[in-house]
């Protein structure tokens, strides 16, 4: 399911990355592509509802990563590999939402499971230990300050340097029901 993200890729400069984000791409699981961001719709936007809205959401906070860290006055303090690691990251940040296996609801535990299930895969992968603990750490924070449920005794961890930040504002404007991105095909019209 590689070309469901080739425009995303293309946004990866560092061709080691983009190798291993290509894989990283292949272990998500199939039901990844059909199920919507938000099971009740209460905290996605419409674009982001509906079979393969877990697709859109993701492209919309790739796509505001790669704006935001190509901005001068926003993107200047990231290196241009710091800068791919945050878009791999937002690629995979909710790719085992329902975990593993399809579950019937969202794994409150999903950013714990993706940034555990990379650093399981690393072999699979061209990426230092330093960079497989980039990614996991910014997937594992991409909640922000919804790091708790009712439900569940996980506590997810806040983020708390300037990549996790941003990993977490792409993630948090890509889900405001104000923002109306445009979708053909599945793809950001431009």
């Amino acid at each position: 399911m590689i070309e469901k993200f080739s425009k995303e890729l293309t946004y990866i400069k560092n061709d080691r990355y983009k190798e291993s984000a290509k894989t990283l791409i292949k272990l998500l699981p199939d039901y990844f592509y059909e199920v919507a961001a938000s099971s009740t719709g209460k905290y996605h936007p419409s674009f982001a509802l509906g079979e393969g809205g877990l697709v859109r959401h993701t492209k919309a906070a790739v796509k505001i990563a790669y704006e935001l860290s190509n901005n001068n006055i926003i993107g200047y303090s990231f290196k241009d590999d710091e800068k791919d690691l945050m878009i791999i990251a937002l690629i995979m940040h909710d790719g085992l939402k329902h975990g593993k296996t399809k579950e019937k609801y969202v794994r409150f535990d999903h950013p714990i499971l993706m940034a555990n299930y990379i650093k399981e895969n690393k072999d699979k992968l061209d990426f230092t230990d330093q960079e497989i603990e980039f990614l996991a750490n910014v997937i594992s924070s991409h909640m922000g300050e919804w790091n708790t449920n009712p439900y569940s005794d996980v506590v997810l961890p806040v983020p708390h340097n300037k990549y996790q930040r941003f990993v977490h504002m792409c993630d948090f404007l890509a889900s405001r029901k104000f923002i109306d991105i445009k979708f053909k095909n599945n793809e950001i019209e431009e």
